[in-house]
């Protein structure tokens, strides 16, 4: 067996962060296995090990991850169980969010998008924010609207998504930043979770629903509301945003797009692999693990580098290349196994929507200067992303 490769570098230092995709490429080349030596975890950076690791709960456990705190502000369910107790959990919110479920969702969805949209279009030809003007304003919106939240406090939501990403990174100055006066963002989320503050037919109340047939506790159903305003919220925004980024970037991709509305899902789905809104995903080994002939042992904190392993050049012809016709069924943006993402039908209607009206109403997107980092140390994606757009003269 080989001794495995130890680096003294920190990949979550805001250097780093602000050169994220780099960053993780160049991880992933060095070696498949990587002993990051100042943190004492484990990188696995490839999309064989990767998906292999996500999909194999029992040898790669989500109860103990990279610098879990369980008193942070993060509500503790689901990403920190394993079954059995995640199955039962999972199945409320699984049912909650099924296709059927959110039906009549997706028309408020398409009508806050497409109002959205129209309104932007006057400004064809100025540089605009498609983070702080489109992606963020639509799912800010939408989101605590399904839920049920009411609208005072939801200033907050920017600032407790911050903080719940921050927690599942190393406790560093980003951290730090992200912390920042949180008693009242916190106050807020305890405030708007509770059931007699959410709107009587919302998802928000299914789930306290849930808890009076016996099928979880009601602190397990504050706790889902909880994750859903902080998990489906800004994954959904940067992926988002990122799928605008590419159609600046790669016309060609757009204009597939513009002429058959049918590929819409199949750019969001690429989006998420191209750039993923999450650099990584934490685990414990449960036993021995053997990767190219290096062991990772039993108790090692693991960092599964799903973005690195969606670009991996091993699995993917041409990785950095935007593809809307990408046979990407593949990817891993979604996680895998009992953790893959239980919102993607939601995140799919919401793509839907505003990729939709995007789609009706814009000829064509063009970069207006280089977007910047959000500054996360496992989110990724733009804070802002700076360019020009021209709005067609019709409804289509």
């Amino acid at each position: 067996m080989g001794e495995i490769y130890i680096s003294d570098e920190d990949p979550f230092c805001a250097a780093a962060v602000r050169n994220a995709r780099a960053v993780d490429n160049r991880l992933r080349e060095t070696a498949p296995a990587i002993k990051l030596s100042r943190e004492n975890i484990t990188l696995i950076t490839r999309y064989e090990h990767v998906a292999a690791g996500l999909r194999d709960w029992k040898r790669f456990s989500s109860t103990s991850r990279p610098w879990h705190d369980p008193t942070s502000v993060r509500p503790e369910l689901l990403l920190t169980d394993d079954p059995p107790k995640h199955t039962g959990v999972r199945a409320v919110i699984a049912a909650a969010l099924s296709p059927r479920a959110l039906s009549k969702m997706s028309e408020a969805f398409a009508a806050d998008a497409e109002t959205l949209v129209r309104d932007l279009k006057p400004r064809s030809g100025t540089v605009v924010d498609a983070v702080g003007e489109i992606t963020r304003p639509f799912v800010y919106k939408v989101l605590p609207d399904l839920l049920g939240i009411p609208e005072e406090g939801r200033e907050h939501m920017y600032a407790f998504g911050n903080m719940v990403w921050a927690t599942m990174g190393p406790p560093n100055e980003l951290f730090e930043a992200a912390m920042r006066d949180v008693g009242p963002v916190i106050a807020w989320v305890e405030r708007c979770c509770e059931r007699e503050n959410l709107a009587p037919d919302s998802l928000g109340t299914q789930m306290f629903l849930a808890a009076d047939r016996g099928e979880i506790t009601a602190q397990e159903a504050k706790l889902l509301v909880g994750i859903l305003l902080s998990a489906a919220a800004d994954t959904t925004v940067l992926t988002l945003a990122n799928a605008i980024r590419a159609f600046a970037l790669f016309p060609d991709q757009y204009r597939l797009v513009r002429n058959d509305r049918s590929l819409l899902r199949a750019a969001f789905e690429e989006s998420l692999r191209w750039d993923s809104p999450s650099r990584m995903a934490g685990r414990i080994a449960m036993q021995d693990v053997e990767i190219e002939g290096v062991t990772i042992p039993a108790g090692e904190r693991c960092g599964l580098l799903f973005a690195a392993a969606n670009r991996d050049p091993r699995k993917w012809q041409d990785p950095e290349r935007f593809d809307v016709r990408r046979d990407i069924r593949a990817h891993l943006g979604w996680g895998h196994g009992v953790h893959a993402c239980v919102g993607r039908v939601l995140a799919g209607l919401e793509a839907d929507a505003l990729l939709g009206a995007l789609q009706r109403h814009i000829e064509s997107f063009e970069p207006a200067g280089e977007p910047e980092p959000w500054m996360t140390t496992i989110g990724h994606g733009p804070e802002r992303l700076p360019l020009r757009f021209s709005a067609t003269g019709d409804a289509r």
